[in-house]
């Protein structure tokens, strides 16, 4: 018998090994330690976004991403939906460009036209990074282009560099030079493909947004640069969103403390992601997307409903004591079924010699 939804977190909370994502502390030992961290700094707390942490945090973040500015922000749901706000309005139109699979289209409830009444118009393919061919189909006018780099629902696939250097010369053809917004919520795990800076990868764009939990493990929020500016009125838009809480310091600090160790561990785990595509390369039952990494990020593809899956992992996981995956969902393919793995400091922990056969055990059953 299947086992009930507590039975299985029982289960989880039980196994010794778990290769989704990074070692997640508790919350009494990530306080305690984030107190220590501010006693050490000598911290104190922001008030309503002024203060020494958040502002040399926001520089930090400006200066890795080569703009001139930066603002914190609570969530990157209101980061997007002001950047999204600031171009439609420089532009005098309500319409915008995006992904198919884009946060603000799937995650949202449509909060970019509920809220802001902008009309957003699907570019590219839902399997695969946006393109200049792309763009240059859109035959209507735009206010911005929001490009995720990478797009999370292909399983982390970014375009290639000659290709995102192709969008970008266009985009600078199209009205005047078409504003180009960074959907960069995973950009930390993208330079390792690309062997390039930050900077360099963000140098295109006129807007970027990115995460400061995913990647970097802050308890929430998000950065929104660009140049002087465009920064000064993204702050107004927070202000009028109710964004500008008045202490952000537990999450900055929670990121702050965080950045550098994180960051430096991005090329450990893009390698760690390549080694495990390759081994699971060829399992009979089991595809990986993309079959060569972009990103510490990939997605697998089993050839078996989700529930036998579940039932596998669950059998697996009480033999071995390892947690292969959380979740399980179906594809557009019957009887297929997918997952998304995020490789963390967990899977350093764990080679190929233990997990292969595991993995080959749950396609095969």
């Amino acid at each position: 018998m299947p086992l009930t939804p507590d039975e299985r977190k029982l289960l989880q909370q039980q196994c010794r090994h778990h290769i989704n994502g990074f070692h997640s502390p508790s919350p009494a030992k990530q306080f305690r330690a984030l107190a220590d961290w501010c006693e050490a700094n000598q911290v104190e707390h922001d008030n309503y976004g002024s203060g020494e942490l958040i502002e040399r945090f926001e520089r930090k973040i400006a200066g890795l991403l080569g703009k001139p500015a930066a603002v914190f922000m609570p969530s990157g749901v209101m980061a997007q939906l002001i950047a999204a706000q600031i171009w439609a309005e420089q532009a005098g139109l309500p319409r915008i460009g995006l992904h198919p699979t884009s946060h603000l289209a799937l995650h949202e409830e449509q909060a970019h036209a509920a809220l802001l009444r902008l009309h957003a118009v699907p570019v590219g393919d839902r399997l695969r990074p946006m393109t200049a061919a792309d763009l240059a189909g859109v035959k209507q006018a735009l206010a911005c282009l929001l490009v995720e780099l990478p797009i999370r629902e292909a399983g982390g696939q970014l375009p290639e560099w000659d290709e995102l250097m192709a969008l970008q010369a266009l985009a600078r053809q199209r009205q005047r030079q078409l504003p180009l917004h960074m959907d960069g919520a995973r950009l930390w795990e993208s330079r390792a493909y690309y062997g390039k800076s930050y900077a360099d990868i963000a140098a295109g764009f006129d807007s970027v947004y990115v995460s400061t939990y995913k990647g970097l493990g802050g308890i929430a929020g998000a950065v929104l640069a660009g140049d002087e500016s465009f920064v000064a009125q993204a702050r107004l838009w927070q202000r009028r969103m109710g964004g500008t809480l008045v202490h952000q310091s537990p999450m900055v600090a929670s990121a702050a403390m965080q950045l550098d160790a994180r960051l430096a561990l991005m090329d450990a785990l893009y390698q760690r992601t390549c080694s495990l595509a390759h081994g699971l390369a060829g399992l009979p039952g089991l595809r990986v997307n993309p079959a060569t990494p972009h990103t510490n990020m990939l997605h697998l593809y089993f050839d078996a409903e989700p529930e036998v899956l579940l039932d596998r992992r669950d059998a697996i996981a009480k033999d071995s004591g390892i947690w292969l995956l959380n979740h399980m969902r179906p594809t557009d393919v019957p009887g297929w079924s997918y997952t998304e793995l995020y490789v963390g400091d967990r899977l350093l922990d764990i080679d190929n010699a233990t997990l292969i056969p595991l993995f080959a055990q749950l396609a095969q059953g």
